[in-house]
């Protein structure tokens, strides 16, 4: 079992930027899939952008791409998301979550919020028109 810790949300105007953090205790990304997520209101949570583990393969929805940008720190404990250019559509709250890399299955299964273990406990980022 891993624990995430979301932060790095917040209030922003359309165009501008902001970086999440996801802090990982228990295990190393090295070993994980990892996923960020998003919820709006009234709505399902809905993969956003991911990595596989220590090959640092990268996915992102078609909305993002771009835009945003999934980076890990060397030590393997911190992924981030980078989001530039935000708009009013990408406001929600903002999960990471994991995976065990040997239940990898591709990309298909890893944009399913059914196949993560492990959950941090959100970000809220809010984007002004």
């Amino acid at each position: 079992q891993v624990q995430l810790v979301e932060s790095g949300g917040g209030l922003v105007q359309a165009g501008g930027s902001l970086k999440l953090t996801c802090a990982a205790s228990g295990r190393t990304f090295s070993n994980l899939v990892m996923g960020w997520f998003r919820q709006a209101p009234g709505k399902e949570r809905d993969f956003v952008a991911g990595m596989v583990g220590s090959r640092g393969n990268t996915h992102y929805i078609d909305s993002v791409r771009g835009r945003f940008f999934i980076s890990k720190d060397n030590a393997d404990t911190t992924v981030y998301l980078q989001m530039y250019n935000l708009k009013p559509e990408d406001t929600a709250v903002y999960y990471c979550g994991a995976r065990d890399v040997v239940r990898w299955g591709g990309w298909d299964t890893a944009q399913r919020r059914t196949s993560y273990d492990d959950w941090g406990q959100g970000t809220q980022v809010t984007v002004s028109s």
